[in-house]
């Protein structure tokens, strides 16, 4: 668990004695939701919990967790995200068949169905069944109704630990069956110590290109590469219609949810810039943008805001990436020249 977790630890404590049978964890990408209901997951299933609600660690049930076979535990989770290996067996015969195919970035109706035999058991230590799922919004939609169902008619001793960045994704009849609990991003200063301690260079900068999330900060920071980022923003800095074909072709291959997320900072700082002369995000672009903020009509710059939103619903099943790119940027290059 992390510095900023502690006050949201201590809350949850509160909720223990009557627990919900289903928790939604929501807030901010990249501020470790996932390890904080590891964390809480691990506590529920501990024979022997600490006083501050933490999992001892020296019980059977400890041993179990940490070497990721509780039998009364599940973590559901896209096959991109997966990191370690299958349990034995777990996918019969057509297991060389699927890992020939790319990794799926939803949650499938058939991991919600593979939870039955799991739920209709008694539990091995007779305390609680927990299973984890994450990130919510992958759940595709046959998967959200068949989960839906299962929360409408919660198994006995059985609770559900669900993490979310986007509410607004989530049906909102799953979000009627769940106690939501914010986990709110850390403040800049505790964040930047954080990321100084685990020798983060030029931490600031990488944590405020983050939208303040260090975990996020953290990763990009040991890929140890602004590459695409940077030919992202010399775009955006000097558009051009030529420029947007260009970049285009040079960013085809990049994440495509990252260059929407790189771009609705972009916009909002020239949007913040031109408002109130601050910058949250890229300050060390502070000449480009304000010349941009000087230059371009608010009514321009909320129409290019509203396209890059719009288009974050889709960037991760374009039907081209080439053309997504181009196009996001060819509206950009429209709005702000």
């Amino acid at each position: 668990m992390y510095p900023w977790q502690q006050a949201a630890w201590t809350q949850l404590q509160q909720m223990r004695e009557r627990l919900p049978h289903a928790i939604l964890f929501h807030g901010p990408a990249g501020t470790g939701k996932a390890d904080f209901l590891e964390t809480f997951a691990q506590s529920l299933l501990c024979e022997n919990v600490r006083p501050d609600g933490h999992a001892c660690g020296e019980c059977a049930s400890c041993g179990w967790f940490v070497q990721h076979n509780h039998p009364d535990y599940r973590r559901v989770r896209p096959e991109a995200l997966e990191d370690e290996p299958a349990p034995d067996g777990e996918e019969g015969g057509e297991g060389k068949a699927r890992s020939t195919k790319a990794p799926s970035k939803d949650i499938k109706i058939e991991q919600i169905r593979a939870l039955a035999d799991f739920m209709n058991i008694s539990t091995h230590r007779q305390g609680l069944r927990v299973v984890v799922l994450y990130p919510a919004e992958a759940l595709n939609m046959p998967a959200s109704n068949a989960l839906l169902k299962t929360l409408e008619e919660p198994p006995p001793g059985t609770v559900f630990l669900l993490a979310s960045n986007s509410l607004d994704r989530l049906l909102p009849t799953i979000l009627s069956r769940c106690r939501k609990f914010a986990l709110p991003m850390p403040a800049h200063g505790e964040a930047l110590a954080w990321l100084k301690e685990q020798g983060v260079a030029d931490a600031d900068s990488w944590l405020r290109e983050q939208g303040g999330a260090p975990l996020a900060a953290l990763a990009e920071a040991e890929g140890g590469s602004r590459e695409e980022m940077e030919a992202l923003l010399h775009f955006l800095a000097r558009p051009s219609t030529d420029g947007a074909l260009r970049t285009a072709e040079k960013l085809a291959k990049a994440e495509l949810p990252a260059l929407v997320a790189w771009t609705q900072r972009w916009l909002y700082d020239v949007f913040s810039y031109k408002l109130s002369g601050n910058i949250r995000y890229f300050p060390r672009y502070q000449k480009e943008l304000a010349a941009l903020a000087g230059r371009v009509h608010t009514a321009s710059l909320m129409r290019a805001i509203k396209g890059t939103s719009e288009r974050r619903a889709v960037a991760d099943h374009p039907l081209s990436a080439k053309l997504f790119v181009e196009d996001m940027l060819l509206e950009y290059t429209s709005c702000c020249t």
